[in-house]
């Protein structure tokens, strides 16, 4: 999927919809319950435990079948729906790190897991500042108050994050992130 570019209008309370509460997410999204194969057995075969969501304004959606219930998939989707939102949505970004990015940078180190919540704004806010700088991650790193490394190790731990920044860079003529 290739990224969307929405200026600063696109959302009026926060700066990225990855950022956005999963109340206010699930407002922006189509939600369907459907059945899925796979483990669980037959009470997984007989109920719409699988969950698809997709977010109207951008048609970026996600999905969870993995668990035996239809909220504990709800959730999961609504994660993988902030992530994806994060990795192919890019805005223009604010001149200085948001707050949520600076409570979670210590001394040039940032300090998340994947499975955190914060991880797809943390993310976005990341890609939005390579985008802005021209695929410079040393510039957006820069910006961001951390090292370029502290930048690549967070890239991995999305890989289509990493995946979408060494396209860009390989558009330009730069060599891929390790």
């Amino acid at each position: 999927m290739d990224y969307f570019n929405f200026g600063a209008s696109f959302v009026s309370t926060v700066w990225h919809p990855a950022q956005k509460n999963a109340e206010d997410l699930e407002k922006e999204s189509q939600f369907l319950a459907t059945r899925r194969s796979g483990p669980g057995g037959q009470h997984r075969n007989k109920v719409e435990t699988a969950v698809i969501v997709t977010h109207r304004e951008t048609g970026v959606r996600a999905e969870a079948s993995e668990r035996r219930s239809q909220a504990a998939n709800r959730q999961v989707a609504y994660q993988r729906l902030r992530l994806q939102l994060a990795v192919h949505i890019r805005r223009t970004p604010p001149s200085t790190p948001s707050e949520l990015w600076r409570r979670r940078v210590r001394n040039g180190k940032v300090s998340v897991s994947k499975a955190h919540a914060d991880f797809p704004s943390l993310i976005a806010e990341l890609l939005d500042q390579w985008r802005a700088h021209e695929d410079q991650i040393a510039e957006a790193a820069h910006v961001l108050e951390i090292t370029t490394s502290q930048a690549v190790k967070l890239l991995k731990l999305e890989p289509a994050a990493l995946e979408q920044v060494n396209r860009g860079r390989q558009a330009r003529g730069l060599r891929p992130l390790k």
